[in-house]
């Protein structure tokens, strides 16, 4: 057995898996530049209803839709098998969506299941994706939204800081990235 390529491999898997988990928190928080750090410039993507190059799915994911208050995507299992400088993982995964439905229906909680099937490259000792796509597995409509309002369960929030959003919570000062 050749520890040194063992070595290398469970460094290769750590680095793709930690790729996807940022891309997810990319994703949530709809910020191009952790999103720009996953994946290849020439790399494209398929989500079923949507598809294309880099610059496409940039261009949709940061603005995200407005009616999408908050996301969060929960990632399972990764499955990775190394070829040299490529590789391919399927990661399941659950995301959630509240989604603004308009005054007459209101915030619906909305959940979505399926898988990530990721071909990635290392480039210059780097992992990054080269094409991702989508399979949807199941998808549930909660129903309307709780009023976080007022807190968990009756119990109020005693700070501004304890609801995530889209963009602009309290992890990115947790992690740095703007003052408090």
């Amino acid at each position: 057995m050749d520890i040194s390529a063992e070595l290398q491999a469970m460094l290769d898997r750590e680095a793709i898996r930690n790729c996807i988990a940022r891309l997810a928190r990319g994703e949530d928080r709809r910020d191009a530049e952790v999103l720009s750090a996953c994946y290849w410039p020439d790399s494209s993507f398929d989500y079923g209803m949507y598809q294309g190059a880099f610059a496409d799915y940039l261009a949709w994911v940061v603005p995200g839709a407005d009616a999408i208050l908050n996301t969060q995507h929960v990632l399972g299992q990764t499955v990775i098998e190394l070829s040299g400088d490529t590789a391919k993982a399927e990661t399941h995964a659950i995301s959630y969506h509240r989604v603004d439905m308009g005054e007459e229906v209101g915030e619906r909680d909305t959940c979505i299941g399926g898988r990530y099937l990721d071909e990635f490259e290392k480039r210059d000792g780097v992992w990054g994706i080269k094409h991702r796509a989508m399979l949807y597995d199941w998808f549930q409509d909660w129903g309307q939204s709780a009023d976080w309002a007022q807190g968990i369960m009756g119990y109020p929030f005693n700070g501004p800081h304890y609801t995530g959003s889209a963009n602009g919570d309290f992890s990115e000062v947790f992690f740095g990235k703007r003052p408090e």
